[in-house]
């Protein structure tokens, strides 16, 4: 009888555990595209937020120019989902806008166009919170490239660092336009770089590597030093995975985590770890036999969470069958589906999300919704606020842009314990100077509501 009093209470708790994790996770249709406003957002398409907390993006195709199918948007929308358009561009300045937006230090955003301008190879752009401030550069489709897919990020040493689709190049911009040639990529790269703790930025190719599959290759994983050295980290062969649209993340561990489109088991797609010491695991193959409605070809990055898991999406695949789903993975591995898209909320999700520091994922699918021409959702899991730091590595005495909010009252804002000296410029934005003795490790931000800390360590440059 005690045995079986033990069970049922088991059995109790465990139900009210589900129950809690499911009412959790909240999923939300935030913004229906209509074409006017924007449409088909599709990949990379990477939402920034800015220093007022509102988040920041592109649509490929909609606006009021380049009718009827538009020339994209520049757009702000809010956390709870109210959109403005900033800037609808035009085929003369450059059209196609897929990236999405990087935030620089200085508060500014930085994308791509992948077509138009004078040359018809795409251009790189400047923006500000109220709209577009410049366009500072023309590919030319020579040794420069062209048609950029991914937004270019900022480095270390304030540059800008990016790729192109077209003759694979890499390059570095100024924050005021001067534009250099780095190197020669293995492969035809779609994705955004990554600069990683050891300073060096790793990227993705969906070709090259050697023979096999299509175009010469399964793809690449490389590593490009500051000044334009390319080697390969790691050489997909097909039953690894191949055609990595997607970049990669650096976890907590130091590992780097990503996804391929296609290959892999089951010729669908992975979820892989590759290991500071370059050891290379498949964490996940899609479809999972033990998922009969698993999701199937990604082609978006995992975001890595403040809860030190990662959050993807698939672009099919999932109970109803082509519309895609969303994902946790642990970095040792454990998969779980916690969303199905039905296209009436949306489907086909192609843009990597985001987390955003309220403690929810943003993110777009390029399909579906009212209008059938892809919405802007927000995934709700329950986790806590945070705070993101602009830039995750400098010197001592930098000073260091620090995204949130409550941050109206601040006491305190600690480098791995070593309190600085700190500015609130904002409720959701504030800045502090890394202080004489501090070490690698998280940031604290004491507010009113309690104690903010960061979703990745700052890394102190000797």
């Amino acid at each position: 009888m005690k045995k079986s009093l033990l069970n049922l209470a088991a059995l109790m708790l465990g139900i009210a555990l589900a129950n809690t994790l499911s009412n959790a996770q909240v999923y939300t249709d935030l913004y229906n595209f209509d074409g006017t406003h924007g449409s088909y957002p599709g990949y990379p398409d990477i939402l920034a937020q800015g220093r007022d907390g509102n988040l920041y993006g592109t649509a490929p195709d909609g606006g009021s120019n380049c009718q009827p199918t538009g020339c994209g948007v520049v757009f702000r929308v809010t956390p709870a989902g109210t959109l403005s358009v900033l800037h609808d561009f035009d085929a003369i300045h450059g059209n196609g806008p897929e990236s999405g937006l990087t935030l620089a230090t200085d508060g500014s955003l930085y994308g791509t166009t992948a077509a138009g301008a004078s040359s018809g190879f795409g251009t790189i752009f400047r923006g500000v919170p109220g709209g577009l401030g410049k366009f500072l550069y023309t590919f030319g489709g020579g040794a420069d490239g062209g048609n950029p897919w991914a937004p270019p990020i900022q480095g270390t040493d304030g540059n800008f660092y990016g790729t192109t689709t077209y003759n694979r190049a890499a390059y570095r911009i100024a924050p005021l336009g001067h534009f250099t040639v780095l190197g020669l990529l293995p492969g035809d790269s779609w994705a955004p770089l990554l600069q990683a703790s050891d300073g060096n930025f790793y990227g993705t190719t969906v070709s090259g590597g050697g023979p096999g599959c299509q175009r010469g290759g399964c793809g690449t994983v490389f590593k490009m030093t500051p000044s334009g050295t390319v080697t390969g980290v790691h050489i997909f062969v097909n039953n690894d995975g191949a055609s990595p649209y997607a970049p990669v993340v650096e976890g907590s561990d130091g590992s780097l985590y990503g996804t391929a489109f296609s290959g892999g088991a089951y010729g669908h797609g992975v979820v892989f770890r590759i290991a500071p010491h370059g050891l290379f695991t498949v964490l996940h193959n899609f479809p999972d036999p033990n998922y009969p409605n698993d999701g199937i070809d990604p082609y978006a990055a995992p975001v890595l969470a403040s809860d030190g898991n990662l959050y993807g999406v698939t672009s099919m695949g999932g109970t109803n069958t082509f519309w895609g789903v969303i994902f946790q993975i642990t970095p040792a591995g454990d998969y779980s589906i916690l969303y199905n898209f039905d296209y009436t909320d949306g489907a086909e999700p192609t843009s990597t999300p985001v987390q955003h520091t309220n403690g929810k994922l943003y993110g777009m699918t390029s399909v579906g919704g009212i209008s059938k021409l892809g919405v802007l959702y927000s995934f709700d899991m329950g986790l806590p606020p945070f705070v993101r730091l602009v830039s995750t590595s400098g010197i001592v005495g930098q000073t260091i842009g620090i995204l949130g909010q409550g941050f109206t009252g601040t006491t305190n804002v600690s480098f791995n314990g070593t309190s600085a000296a700190f500015t609130v410029a904002s409720d959701t934005y504030l800045t502090a100077t890394a202080p004489v003795g501090t070490t690698t490790g998280y940031v604290t931000v004491t507010t009113p509501a309690g104690t903010l800390t960061s979703n990745a360590p700052f890394h102190v440059i000797p």
